[in-house]
């Protein structure tokens, strides 16, 4: 019998979307094989601190953390471990790990910070490296990026929380410049819908203005569209692979937090229900976009189809979808003829062949050697 990978799952986080993170990793948690994983469960707490120990999950779930050891990675290579250190003492290995699955949602968890650590560490980890990560996560910087690849994207402003510091008229102005109402307004960096506003007059985006800036010090403002949500999962490395489109029909204005987590009432229609023409442009648009930012692994890809024109715009990239039993990231692969568990299986693969070719690299130049 072959040995066992020894897999990490990081959940939890300092993030707006800590609880989501934690529906998320049950999900994972639940369906990886356990004859061919060693499930390693790290959580980190909201005030930072990386957490061990058996069911550490359940002990996230509950917010009963006494049981769990305080835990740290080593920014170091050759080091893939958890480790301990109590004061006055060495360093203890707690837990050696071959690869580590990051279900983090929202800020150090998705925007490359966490990656840039396991990259130090020359640990395989599933999902896009830091590059990938930081673009997506930044959503007017996103946009930037989509425009360049001739990408459609929606109307957009970035305000720095600076400017309604100094001058909140003057922001609403700017706010307000390049497109008339409804306004969106959210945080840059953020998901899950988590600080989102639309705005329907000057009043609404003033309070959408000052409720995205809790959470990150650049807000997007967004044109508004009359328009279907659709998604497309996305798998791969260098070899991409799309889903069927599907249609996300939210039981809010737009497919808020509320929507998404709570009131159970959202419709995921999939396949979407769109034209076949539409369905390819999603797909091919997807797979452009991903390649455009460097995605590896996994993203969730969403767009808006406005009902007025029929023009498809893509709205963002999401690195690390949704893995709860009702996200669309998981269900349209299954609706694709991948179920849940072999899913998380490929995303495993992919992480460790991008790390073995990441491996194969130079890390130092000496020059031309002259005789």
């Amino acid at each position: 019998m072959s040995k066992k990978l020894r897999l990490g799952v990081l959940f939890g986080g300092r993030s707006g979307e800590h609880e989501v993170s934690l529906m998320s990793a049950r999900s994972v948690v639940d369906a990886l094989d356990d004859k061919k994983y060693e499930v390693i469960e790290i959580g980190i707490s909201k005030e930072g601190h990386w957490l061990y120990g058996d069911g550490a999950l359940r002990a996230f779930e509950t917010g009963e953390h006494g049981s769990l050891h305080p835990a740290m990675m080593i920014p170091e290579p050759e080091r893939a471990a958890l480790f301990r250190q109590e004061i006055g003492s060495s360093l203890e290995i707690l837990k050696e790990l071959d690869v580590i699955f990051p279900v983090l949602h929202g800020t150090f968890g998705e925007d490359g910070a966490v990656q840039g650590l396991f990259e130090l560490t020359e640990l395989p980890y599933v999902g896009a490296g830091v590059l990938a990560s930081s673009v997506a996560m930044d959503k007017g910087l996103f946009k930037d990026v989509m425009r360049a690849q001739a990408i459609p994207v929606v109307d957009w402003v970035v305000l720095e929380a600076s400017e309604l510091q100094a001058d909140l008229e003057g922001a609403l102005d700017k706010a307000e410049r390049f497109g008339g109402y409804p306004l969106f307004t959210k945080p840059a960096n953020m998901g899950s819908s988590v600080g989102i506003t639309r705005c329907k007059e000057r009043s609404t985006l003033l309070e959408g203005l000052m409720d995205a800036a809790q959470y990150d010090r650049r807000i997007l403002v967004e044109r508004g569209l009359d328009a279907r949500e659709i998604e497309v999962s996305v798998l791969g490395n260098e070899e991409v692979k799309a889903s069927v489109p599907g249609e996300v029909i939210p039981s809010d204005d737009f497919y808020s937090y509320k929507a998404k987590y709570i009131d159970d009432a959202s419709e995921l229609m999939i396949p979407a229900e769109i034209d076949e023409e539409t369905a390819k442009k999603a797909q091919q648009l997807a797979i452009q976009a991903y390649r455009a930012i460097d995605g590896a692994g996994m993203a969730r890809v969403d767009f808006l189809l406005d009902k007025v024109t029929g023009d498809l715009y893509l709205n963002e990239i999401n690195t690390i979808p949704g893995f709860t039993q009702i996200s669309m990231y998981p269900k349209l692969w299954e609706a694709s003829a991948l179920p849940y568990s072999e899913l998380l299986d490929r995303l495993i693969e992919l992480a460790l062949m991008r790390h073995e070719q990441k491996m194969g690299l130079l890390r130092s130049y000496e020059g031309e050697r002259t005789q």
